[in-house]
Parts: structure tokens; sequence; C-alpha cells
């Protein structure tokens, strides 16, 4: 079938458009503004039940997640306006915060204890978790190190002598309120940020190699862990079954009925009390099964596009601080993504984290929209970016 001269010119300008340094930051906006969307609309859909059971009302729960929207929504903004001079300011001070806010859940009355883990602060009416915005400001300290490293030509083994003791120090609050998911997560930011850094890949896989004898020393010597691990590869045995295998087994049940186009949105049947955590954890199992295998390659889709989008910002930003920041960022939701989603298909242990931008979860929301704002001011001082998007406002 020959293409006629429109479908080449279409083929060509689309091209050429993905090309442009602009389409890193619209394709940042469009994959952000719709996996936000979606995730407001599948946690009405997910929590719908528990929030009827819970409240009197299906809407209680999407009503918070969209009211954590409009507050994440202006500092988002906010962040991306903030100059470099002043993101350099606040990394000088990001390590010592996220020291004092991991150390506030050790406080007797504010520490939270939810599903036995230690990781929320309790303040009156508001509760979140500090470990979500760590991440953004380790990432944020993380990427003003590397950057004062290679300003001053410093010997690479000099930034694994920085970074790793810190980072460790970091998980080790974490894993005091027993929050092994989030630990797990700092490890693999820490070696993504030791890979983009350019240390030699032997120093790295030695890195890895430490970070994953200590996890798993965490998981063997917790029997709960050991059971999870055990549960990824045998779900459905009567032994792990009706313990840890029940959240694995159930959301393998709901991708596998979902089928090509699902059973239609708000359908879900697994939502009914057998899905724990349906609207957190598990909002990917209800996506596979009531908008189907299309839905859940739409999601993966999305985020292939906001990581990559990430990442082409950072590789073309001049200064090294923000360049490692931005890179950080895109490992983070990297990461994230892959263990909630190899959670959601029994591919990896049950951990316990969400799925940026569609899960349930102020904190998380608020922190993304915070790292995300920082990439946006990153592409915003790229003069082309700058340009062709004024431009395209006129």
């Amino acid at each position: 079938m020959r293409r006629g001269p429109e479908n080449c010119a279409l083929m060509t300008r689309s091209k050429s458009f993905l090309s442009q340094p602009v389409s890193s930051y619209y394709l940042l906006l469009v994959s952000t503004a719709a996996l936000t969307g979606l995730g407001l609309v599948m946690v009405l859909s997910a929590s719908s039940i528990h929030s009827l059971e819970t409240s009197g009302s299906s809407f209680s729960i999407v009503l918070r997640q969209f009211i954590f929207l409009l507050i994440a929504l202006p500092i988002g903004y906010l962040a991306s306006r903030l100059s470099i001079a002043k993101w350099k300011l606040v990394a000088r001070f990001s390590l010592l915060g996220s020291i004092l806010l991991l150390g506030l859940l050790q406080i007797p009355g504010l520490g939270n204890t939810v599903n036995g883990n230690t990781n929320w602060i309790a303040v009156g009416p508001i509760v979140f978790q500090p470990s979500e915005f760590v991440k953004f400001f380790m990432i944020l300290w993380a990427g003003s190190m590397l950057a004062k490293h290679e300003e001053s030509k410093a010997v690479r083994s000099n930034v694994i002598a920085t970074l790793v003791p810190t980072f460790f120090a970091i998980m080790a609050l974490i894993m005091l309120g027993n929050d092994l998911g989030n630990a797990a997560i700092f490890a693999a930011i820490l070696v993504c940020l030791l890979f983009i850094s350019g240390i030699r890949l032997r120093l790295i896989g030695f890195t890895t190699l430490l970070g994953l004898a200590l996890v798993g020393g965490l998981i063997i010597t917790v029997p709960n862990r050991m059971r999870r691990l055990l549960a990824v590869m045998h779900p459905f045995s009567p032994e792990f079954y009706k313990l840890s295998g029940w959240q694995p087994a159930h959301s393998i049940m709901g991708l596998a009925s979902g089928g090509l186009f699902g059973v239609g949105l708000g359908a879900s049947r697994q939502k009914w009390g057998n899905l724990a955590e349906a609207h957190t954890d598990f909002i990917f199992s209800v996506i596979g099964e009531e908008l189907g295998l299309v839905g859940t390659l739409v999601v993966l889709f999305l985020f292939g596009a906001l990581i990559l989008a990430i990442f082409r910002i950072a590789i073309r930003a001049s200064d090294p601080m923000v360049r490692y920041t931005c890179a950080g960022i895109g490992a983070w939701i990297m990461v994230q993504v892959v263990l909630n989603i190899g959670s959601a298909t029994s591919v990896l242990p049950v951990v316990g984290v969400t799925l940026p931008l569609l899960s349930y979860g102020g904190s998380s929301l608020i922190a993304i929209y915070l790292a995300l704002g920082f990439v946006v001011g990153a592409a915003l001082r790229d003069p082309a970016i700058n340009m062709a998007a004024k431009l395209s406002k006129k």
C-alpha cells in the first residue's frame, strides 16, 4: 500500500516536532495531565465501595484526592517559577530537613502506624507521609553534591563516599518505621544517581550488591516479609493464598478478567473487598480489570512518555545541579512505577508503594507535583524551549 503525499507530510511534521526541544516540554505537560485525570477517575472507581462502607458516601475519598490536587497544582507552579539560586539554597538545607522530617516519626504522639509501618505524621486532622517529600529533598541534595564534584573535578570515588553513607543513613531512619518499600526506592534512586554521574560500573555493582545484601537480610529476618517473597512464586497455593498470597492472587485475577477492553469502568469485582488497598497500592489491577489490556498499555505509554520527557529535559540542562536533579526525579518515578506494577502483576513482592499520579494519596501527589514543577522550571530555562513555548501562546 502506497503512502499518499498527505500521510508522508504528516509523518514528516510529526518527526520534526518530536525532534524539537519544545516537544519534551509539551510531552511532560500532556502526560502529567493525562495521568492526573485518569488517576482521579480510577480513584473514584476503585475507592467507591470502601468509601461507602467507611463514610457513607461513595465520593468522600475522591473528593479528598481532588482537594490534594488543588493543593498540589499551585505548589508545582511555584516550584516551576523558583530560580536556580533559590533551589541551590534549598538544596543546602534539604539533607537536614530530611533528617528532621524522618526523626519526627519517632516522637511518641506524632508518628502514626498504619498496617505495621510507622511512616505517617498526624497533627490533628493533618496526616502526611514524610518519606514522599524526603525523596525529592534527597534527590535535590544529591544533585547539588554531584554538581560540586563535577565542577571541582573531584575523584569519582569521592562521589560514592559522599552519597552512599548518607543515603544508607536515610534508609536506616525509614527502616525504623518498618517501611521496606520506600527504603528500597531510596536504594534504587542511589544506584541510578551513581550511574548517571559516570561512576565505574564495577563500583556501582559493588554498591548494588551491598544494598541487595542488606535488603535480603531485612527480608530473611522478618517472617512476614519472607512470606511475601515466597508468595510471589506461588500466590494461589494453599500455603500462601489466605495470607500473604491474597493480594497478589486477587490482583492477578483482576488483571486476567479484564481481557482486551476490560469489564467496564466501575464494574470491577475485585474491589468489592477482595483486593485490599484497591485505590492505592493496587490501582493498576483495577485499571486492568475495568479498562483491560488497552487501559494498562495506555498507562505504560503515558509513564514512558513522562519519564522520556524528564530525561530529555535533564540532558539539555546547562546547570549540572539541575541536570542531576531532573535525572534523579526521572529515576524516582521510573523505579516507583516498576515496583508498584511489579507488585500488582506478582513479578515482585508486595512492597506497599503507590503508583505516581494515579494512586490515592495526598503526600505522594503533592511531592510528585513539587518535583515535576522543578522539571518544568528546568525546561522553561532552556532558551529554545522557552522561546517556542512563548510563540505557541501567541
